[in-house]
This record gives structure tokens, C-alpha cells and sequence, in this order.
């Protein structure tokens, strides 16, 4: 697709931005698609400067989807403490399993199955595919997202008339990452994405707040999602019963009886005789 002369001017201002300040990240050093399959995983939702800290320990205490397999899941969490969101790291372990006993050990290059993995998606299906294979998918995440946002919907309002939200729609924003797609070096001019994005999200305020995809993220402190991290936690240490979880966590009942059921439901935890204890 020919490129006119705004989108050859954006281009220019990302690559120039990129080459002066890229960021030297472990996982840029590799092509191997099971490193890069694990750091796309672990950036969903999560700060680079934690994933730069969990990253090479996860990696060394699982170097191949094989051992990820057969590792038990609590020596998975135990890797995992830290990252948040531990869901992720029941899926990597899944789906490690599912690529060993379907693909031979070898992630899929099309996003279309890679999406069918639990706990990968759409975007991150073909980030893996464009950082392992090299090849020109067509994705956005939050980087990108303020990228096209500050350059093409600098005008955009905020404000809704008639029904008419004017807030700025990811179909929209597809349609340019895909014309302005440096199909030959893909794999680079995301990163180079990546790095302007994170730079724009430093200065000033957020474009991203024009998306219509943009969220608040909801306060940790006393959320559920904060206790099921503690009850987790403690189930590493040893297995105990719903009171005493109550006692130690000093939260209501009802609240630790919903969390645990759905900590049983999604396979973390097993009870048996009203004692608690990770799936090995």
C-alpha cells in the first residue's frame, strides 16, 4: 500500500525517535519463539520494569515449553510471585503443554491458532508471531495505541452530541498501523512503536484517554483481586483451611468462600476434607 506524505513524515519521526533512545530489553536479544512466546504473556497488563525483573528468573527456572509443562504448578506460582494477575501464569503453563503435545514444541506462526491458546488473545497471538517470525501482523497495544492517537486524532474532542461518541475507535487505528506496517523489518518497527509510545506516555497528558478503549484501572488495595493474590501466597506455604485463611486474612467469610470456589473452578486449588492446597 503506497504511503502519502503524512504517513511518510510519521514513519520518519519514529524511527529517528527509536534509533537516538531504544531500549535494550532481554527479550529483543533473542529470536527464540518460546522466550519471546513467555515475555508477550508476562507484558499483558504489566510494567516493563517488572517484567525485566521476573523475566530472566522465569526463564531460567523453565528454559523450554517442555519444562514448563512438566513443572507443577506450584513451582510455577512461586516463579510467578511478584507479576500480579496469576492467571497468566496457569495459562503459560497450559499452554506450554497444549504446544508440546499438538505443534511438536513449536509455536504456531499463525496468530489465528496462537489466539486459540489460553490466555493469549488477538494482539498478543500476533505480537508473538511478529517478534518470533518476523512477519507483518497487525496488532495494537497501549504504545501503539498513544502513537496513533497524539499524531492523527490530535484534533479529536472529547465529547459526546447526539449520540455520537467522539472518542477514537481501535478500527480506526488498525487501518493505519496496516498502512504505515514496515512489512520487510516488522519485528523492529513495533519495538520502535513500543519505545515512542512509552516516551509519549512520560510527556504530558495521556492520549490515550481519547480512546474509547481506555480504563481506569481499578484500585488494587483491598480488591479481590488483591486477596486472591494473599490466599495464593499462603497456599504456597501450606495447605490450610478456609478458617484459618479467614483468621489470616482477616476478611469476611462470604468473600473467601467466592475466591476460593473460583480458585478451585479455574484450577489452582483442590479441597479435600475442608482442607486447601495447590494443584501439583
Amino acid at each position: 500500500m503506497k504511503k502519502n506524505k503524512k504517513h511518510e513524515k510519521f514513519i520518519d519521526t519514529v524511527w529517528k525517535y527509536y534509533v537516538k533512545n531504544k531500549r535494550d530489553l532481554p527479550w529483543r536479544k533473542t529470536t527464540d519463539p518460546y522466550q519471546i512466546f513467555v515475555s508477550e504473556v508476562m507484558l499483558q497488563q504489566t510494567q516493563v520494569s517488572r517484567v525485566l525483573i521476573k523475566y530472566p528468573f522465569f526463564i531460567n527456572q523453565f528454559p523450554t515449553f517442555k519444562q514448563l509443562a512438566q513443572a507443577s504448578i506450584t513451582e510455577v506460582l512461586k516463579t510467578w510471585q511478584g507479576m500480579g494477575y496469576n492467571r497468566r501464569a496457569l495459562y503459560l503453563k497450559k499452554a506450554a503443554s497444549i504446544i508440546i503435545n499438538q505443534y511438536n514444541g513449536i509455536v504456531p506462526d499463525d496468530p489465528v491458532i496462537l489466539d486459540t491458546l489460553p490466555g493469549v488473545g488477538e494482539a498478543t497471538a500476533c505480537s508473538i508471531v511478529a517478534f518470533a517470525y518476523n512477519k507483518p501482523t497487525v496488532f495494537i497495544e497501549t504504545n501503539i495505541r498513544r502513537v496513533f492517537i497524539y499524531h492523527f486524532f490530535e484534533d479529536r474532542k472529547l465529547f459526546t452530541l447526539r449520540g455520537i461518541d467522539g472518542k477514537v475507535d481501535d478500527r480506526e487505528i488498525l487501518s493505519l498501523v496496516e498502512q504505515t506496517l514496515d512489512h520487510d523489518n516488522p519485528r523492529e518497527w513495533y519495538w520502535a512503536f513500543m519505545d515512542y509510545g512509552s516516551y509519549l506516555g512520560k510527556t504530558g497528558e495521556n492520549p490515550n484517554k481519547k480512546s474509547k478503549h481506555y480504563t481506569i484501572q481499578t484500585q488494587f488495595e483491598g480488591s479481590d483481586r488483591q486477596i486472591r493474590g494473599k490466599i495464593l501466597k499462603l497456599l504456597l506455604e501450606h495447605r490450610r483451611t478456609e478458617q484459618e485463611m479467614i483468621e489470616e486474612l482477616k476478611v469476611k467469610k462470604k468473600r473467601v468462600k467466592s475466591i476460593l470456589d473460583s480458585l478451585e473452578k479455574e484450577g489452582f486449588t483442590l479441597k479435600k476434607n475442608d482442607i486447601y492446597c495447590l494443584v501439583n
